[in-house]
């Protein structure tokens, strides 16, 4: 398993680097055969450090674990608790799906979409005289007012108009799965909504972490017919 430590705004000495190191390695030992790569990012805020750990324990599977302490130290080993808490509840699903995707050919077992990330909703000002301040043009150096470029701005008015601002886009698997496994991975990866294609209906499902800590289900198969 290749393992990278950074920090942000943190330095990240060998010792911390060999504390994370050892401390991943006996989790994967302990709790699951197949582990590609992990990444340890380490940050501080305020009084106290942070840190927050991905595992890709197989094609399609992370794990994820964040924990917070007095010192680097101390946030490695609650971030890396909290894997092990999870693996401890999956360990026997976890090593067999992990088994089962290695076997499988990836053109059997996923679809490729298309991931957008949208910038969010901005506050409407107070005053209409504040907008026409704010887009009051300067063409001579292509900016408009408060040092926004043109484009910019444009981006500006489409939030105001209730639209969004695309701030990323990526390739993302949607993975033929269970229910139980799309569960599995929803919690492992701490993830708020996950997309599959149920193994057994062909149909393409979502879970979701509900606000009250359950999880949701929506199946198109019941009005697919």
């Amino acid at each position: 398993m290749h393992i990278t430590v950074a920090g942000k705004q943190v330095e990240t000495g060998e010792a911390l680097k060999v504390h994370a190191t050892e401390g991943l390695k006996n989790v994967a030992r302990k709790y699951f055969d197949h582990a590609l790569d992990a990444q340890v990012i380490f940050a501080r805020n305020r009084s106290f450090f942070t840190c927050g750990i991905t595992i890709h324990a197989g094609r399609g599977l992370t794990v994820r674990g964040e924990g917070e302490g007095p010192d680097a130290h101390r946030a490695f080993d609650v971030a890396a608790e909290h894997i092990a808490k999870r693996l401890r509840r999956y360990r026997r699903r976890v090593n067999e799906h992990s088994r089962h995707l290695a076997e499988e050919r990836l053109p059997a077992e996923a679809e490729t979409a298309r991931q957008v990330i949208l910038a969010g909703p901005v506050e409407e000002p107070e005053e209409e005289e504040e907008v026409s301040n704010l887009v009051e043009a300067h063409p001579e150096d292509g900016t408009v007012a408060d040092g926004l470029t043109a484009k910019e701005h444009d981006d500006l008015l489409e939030k105001q108009d209730g639209g969004g601002a695309i701030i990323a886009e990526t390739p993302t698997e949607i993975s033929h799965l269970t229910v139980s496994e799309a569960v599995m991975r929803l919690d492992l990866g701490q993830m708020p909504v996950m997309m599959f294609r149920n193994r057994a209906s062909g149909q393409l499902n979502v879970v979701y972490r509900r606000p009250d800590g359950h999880v949701g289900w929506i199946d198109t198969a019941a009005v697919a017919g």
